[in-house]
C-alpha cells in the first residue's frame, strides 16, 4: 500500500499513523512544501520518505491535509497526476468551494469530500498522534460523485481507523459546521483577545486564569493560517451564524442591565439542556 499525505499536520499526520499502525506493510510518503515538515516528520517517523507532488502517480490513497484555500489549487494537480486506482480525499472544514472547484474535472470519480469532526489545537508533524479519529464522525460530501469501487476502498479504511460515517451535501455541510466549529473557534479568538487586552500584565492573567478559561481560550492557539481561509470560504454562513451569536450576547447584557437575574437563571438553565444533546451524541 502506498500512501501519500500532501500537508503534514495535525489531521493528515494523525491519519497516516493510524494507517502504518493498520497496515505495516503500508509505505507513507510526504509532500509538503515546508522543509522543516518534511524533516520533522521523517525524524518523528510520521512518514517513511518525502516526496512530490508529481509522484502521486502510483498511489493508492492521497490524503490532501493543507489549507482550505491552497487545498483548491493544490486537489485539482494532484487528480492530474493519479491514476484509475487512486482514490484522493481532501481533509479541510469548507466542501462546497471544494466540491466546485473539482466539479468538472475528468477524474472526479477518483475524489470523495471529506471531513472528519476531530483536532486539536495543536498544528505540524509533532501534532500528529495515534487514534484521533477513534469514535469520530466523518462527513462524507456528494458520495454519489465518486465511482463505487473507490468509495468502499475509502470508506473501508475510515471505519478501520474507527471513524462513524455520515453523509451530507456541501452546503448543508458548511452551514452546520459555522455552528460547532467555526463560531467556537471565533468565540475562542475574541475571548482571548479581550482578555489580552484588559489584562496589560500577563501574569495577571496566569494567576487567576482557572481551567473554565483555559478551556473556553483553548482554541485561540488554533493555526490563523488555517483559520482565515475558513473565514473567507464560509463567510456567508459565519456571518449569519455571529449575527446570531452577538444578538444573544446583546440580550445577555440587557437582562444584566435590567437585574432580571431570573430571566438569566431560565436561559442558563435552558442551555443546561444540551448536556444531554451532546451526553447522547458520545454514546
Amino acid at each position: 500500500m502506498k500512501v501519500y499525505v500532501v500537508g503534514i499536520g495535525l489531521i493528515g499526520g494523525s491519519m497516516v499513523l493510524d494507517i502504518k499502525g493498520l497496515y505495516p506493510e503500508a509505505i507513507v510518503f510526504g509532500v509538503d512544501t515546508n522543509e522543516a515538515h518534511i524533516a520533522e516528520a521523517l525524524k518523528l517517523g510520521v512518514i517513511d520518505q518525502a516526496a512530490k507532488l508529481e509522484d502521486v502517480g502510483d498511489a493508492d490513497f492521497v490524503i490532501v491535509s493543507v489549507p482550505v484555500d491552497i487545498a483548491m489549487v493544490v486537489l485539482p494537480q494532484v487528480l492530474d497526476y493519479i491514476d484509475e486506482e487512486t482514490i484522493v480525499f481532501e481533509v479541510g472544514s469548507t466542501k462546497n468551494p471544494i466540491c466546485e472547484a473539482v466539479a468538472n474535472h475528468s477524474k472526479r470519480r477518483n475524489f470523495i469530500a471529506t471531513h472528519p469532526i476531530a483536532g486539536t489545537e495543536f498544528s505540524g508533524p509533532s501534532a500528529a498522534i495515534t487514534g484521533l479519529f477513534q469514535g469520530k464522525t466523518n462527513i462524507i460530501c456528494e458520495v454519489e460523485k465518486t465511482t463505487f469501487k473507490l468509495q468502499e476502498k475509502a470508506l473501508d479504511l475510515f471505519r478501520a481507523i474507527g471513524m462513524r460515517i455520515r453523509y451530507m451535501d456541501p452546503k448543508s455541510h458548511d452551514k452546520h459546521i459555522a455552528y460547532v466549529s467555526h463560531l467556537s473557534h471565533i468565540s475562542s479568538f475574541m475571548l482571548g483577545k479581550t482578555v489580552m487586552e484588559k489584562e496589560k500584565f500577563e501574569q495577571d492573567i496566569f494567576d487567576m486564569a482557572g481551567s473554565g478559561f483555559e478551556s473556553t481560550v483553548r482554541l485561540a492557539k488554533s493555526s490563523p493560517a488555517m483559520w482565515t481561509p475558513i473565514f473567507k470560504q464560509n463567510k456567508d454562513q459565519v456571518i449569519e451564524t455571529l449575527e446570531e451569536y452577538i444578538s444573544n450576547l446583546t440580550q445577555f447584557k440587557e437582562l444584566l442591565q435590567k437585574e432580571d437575574y431570573q430571566a438569566i437563571y431560565d436561559e442558563m438553565q435552558g442551555v443546561n439542556k444540551i448536556k444531554g444533546i451532546l451526553n447522547g451524541l458520545k454514546k
